[in-house]
């Protein structure tokens, strides 16, 4: 019987969601299971699948339609090329994270502009410390330069410019406008775009194309008064060039939710560094996460059950 796979521990996919699962197609079998015994044991049935799905039994599914992702980001693409040759459709959850990386992004911003995190070591150091003038300054006014204008950098767009930020965006098709977005540019202008900013911010997915996309020259190019934010992947970034643009003053600092290698090694200088400030990959995580990846998935259900395009649909040969 043909089966909709649910890879989730039990307990964690609730009754009501499972009914709206089995509302929207009928007759196929609902299967709610993280146990890879079970999952292989019905391999041959299953048509969709939703949540973390063991790679091998992905590329080994012989009936699997399309899969659907719980999380973003599809760099496993990567590691695993075998499944760009495979029939069936990937569709990830873009847009599930834009509230909580936009709120991330705009706390980094904050901290820096009112020196809140050189508060944070004086508080440590019990030391009662006036900042001076010069290390404060203010989000309205200043340039945002959002690479990778998708669901979070178009959010994080609207966020800065109510702040009164100018906002310029670089992405794939730069004719495709951004609501939030003063001024749109293409990947190839990404070096005449990084000396008008005042902070960058890096939301793109990590692929062929964008592996070690920072490096020393853009670093350079960069203001010595500048920010630089990585919300996406740590891999975009060259790091040992990042390490030395903070060392030397090219940039002014570094919010950093993910890096590379992650986790960051206990030797790393970016540890001790008083212009960085690093949160451990948790800036997508927010309390709505599973209602907003399963409204995802039923509208997709829904699409797939009248025949029409799905939602989100991942080129995985791309990576995105």
């Amino acid at each position: 019987m043909k089966t909709i796979l649910l890879n989730f521990r039990p307990h964690e996919f609730p009754q009501a969601q499972i009914d709206q699962v089995q509302a929207a197609l009928p007759d196929r079998r609902v299967v709610v299971t993280d146990d890879r015994a079970e999952m292989e044991s019905c391999l041959d049935e299953i048509e969709i699948s939703a949540g973390d799905f063991p790679r091998d039994l992905l590329l080994r599914a012989p009936n699997l339609r399309w899969y659907q992702q719980w999380g973003a980001g599809a760099d496993w693409l990567l590691k695993t090329p075998e499944a760009a040759q495979k029939s069936w459709t990937l569709v990830n959850a873009s847009g599930v994270h834009a509230i909580p990386i936009t709120e991330h992004i705009l706390a980094l911003m904050l901290a820096f502009a009112r020196g809140l995190h050189l508060a944070v070591h004086m508080q440590q150091q019990h030391t009662w410390k006036k900042a001076a003038r010069a290390e404060l300054f203010e989000l309205a006014g200043a340039t945002l330069a959002l690479i990778g204008v998708g669901a979070i950098g178009e959010r994080t767009a609207q966020v800065a410019r109510a702040l009164g930020m100018r906002v310029l965006g670089v992405r794939r098709n730069p004719q495709q406008p951004a609501d939030g977005v003063d001024a749109m540019f293409a990947p190839e202008q990404l070096i005449e775009v990084l000396p008008q900013a005042d902070f960058v911010v890096l939301t793109i997915p990590l692929t062929h194309e964008t592996r070690g996309l920072i490096g020393e020259k853009e670093l350079r190019a960069m203001k010595p008064n500048a920010y630089l934010i990585n919300i996406g992947r740590g891999g975009t970034v060259q790091t040992a060039a990042l390490v030395r643009a903070l060392q030397e003053g090219w940039i002014a600092g570094a919010g950093l939710d993910v890096v590379d290698p992650e986790p960051l090694p206990p030797d790393s200088p970016l540890w001790d560094m008083e212009n960085v400030i690093l949160t451990g990959h948790y800036s997508g995580l927010t309390p709505h996460y599973f209602e907003r990846a399963f409204a995802i998935f039923l509208d997709n259900l829904q699409r797939y059950a009248a025949g029409e395009p799905l939602r989100n649909v991942v080129d995985k040969r791309l990576g995105y």
